[in-house]
């Protein structure tokens, strides 16, 4: 579907609300799980990019509990604390919540570079293949779609309850590597200078997958208005403009082209995802 017929279609949902949606749209996001956390901030500010051109009067704030994914997951689900939350998708939250199938991150979250400890350098320069790296460890958060995707390719996962911690845990070579997006490691590694850590400069681990947006099942009322305000968005170039002012600079420093790739299946997409539209997708040139 093109973008006309989708800004069209979302717009004709928007208008057959019913009146009391009128009233401002209660729009209350994850807060930051704590202040060295800016991996949220993107998403926040595309989300009231999208809202502010979606048309529809909004209230927008932060929620009042800090959450770990997995407890978020489950409140918006329940209709509890939160309105809506992003997320890196799978068949199983599809079903349990309402995505809205637009990849805010370009699938860059499925681009996947290495935290180590620095002693590890030389050992994983030497890694090459994916039978060569199912002789380690990764970290993961155990609730983190991620963990499924790599056991499912036959990785050992050491899985961890509480984000933060997986910092330490690495640091204490409780596992070797935590795969992160692109998106991320880099302010990871400036946010823990306490750490011997480093980002391992040779591989990358790609899998296709998607971040989206997602509300409750029953609030079509918000999940119209940011689909509809992505799209004016994407088609008017304000989303590509806040994607390159966040990652495009990380995108460049992870240097793709010249990193050893190593590609992993995902079996936890559901068939509704989107790759036929392949201006929703970030394209490295290998």
């Amino acid at each position: 579907m093109n973008f006309r017929l989708c800004v069209f279609f979302s717009v004709l949902m928007l208008a057959a609300l019913p009146a009391q949606a009128a009233k401002p749209l209660s729009v209350i996001h994850p807060d930051r799980p704590s202040a060295i956390d800016g991996r949220y901030d993107f998403q926040i500010r595309l989300l009231k990019l999208a809202l502010d051109k979606s048309g529809v009067a909004y209230h927008m704030r932060p929620s009042n509990i800090k959450m770990e994914q997995g407890r978020s997951l489950l409140q918006l689900e329940k209709g509890a604390d939160i309105d809506v939350l992003w997320s890196m998708t799978s068949r199983e939250r599809e079903q349990k919540l309402r995505p809205i199938r637009i990849p805010i991150d370009k699938g860059l979250t499925g681009y996947r570079v290495f935290l180590i400890k620095r002693e590890n350098l030389q050992k994983f320069a030497r890694v090459r293949t994916l039978d060569q790296l199912r002789h380690y460890e990764a970290g993961q958060g155990s609730h983190w779609p991620d963990t499924r995707i790599l056991q499912a390719n036959g990785l050992n996962v050491y899985g961890a309850t509480v984000y933060e911690n997986l910092f330490s845990m690495l640091d204490a070579a409780r596992f070797d590597y935590f795969p992160r997006s692109i998106t991320e490691v880099w302010d990871e590694i400036e946010a823990h200078p306490e750490r011997s850590l480093v980002i391992e400069p040779t591989i990358l681990l790609t899998y296709p997958a998607a971040a989206y947006y997602f509300v409750n099942k029953d609030n079509q009322a918000l999940a119209s208005a940011i689909e509809t305000g992505l799209l004016r968005a994407i088609r008017d170039g304000s989303f590509d403009l806040l994607f390159d002012e966040y990652y495009g600079e990380f995108i460049r420093k992870a240097d793709l082209r010249n990193r050893k790739v190593i590609r992993l299946q995902n079996p936890l997409l559901s068939e509704q995802t989107p790759f036929s539209q392949r201006h929703l997708w970030f394209r490295n040139a290998e």
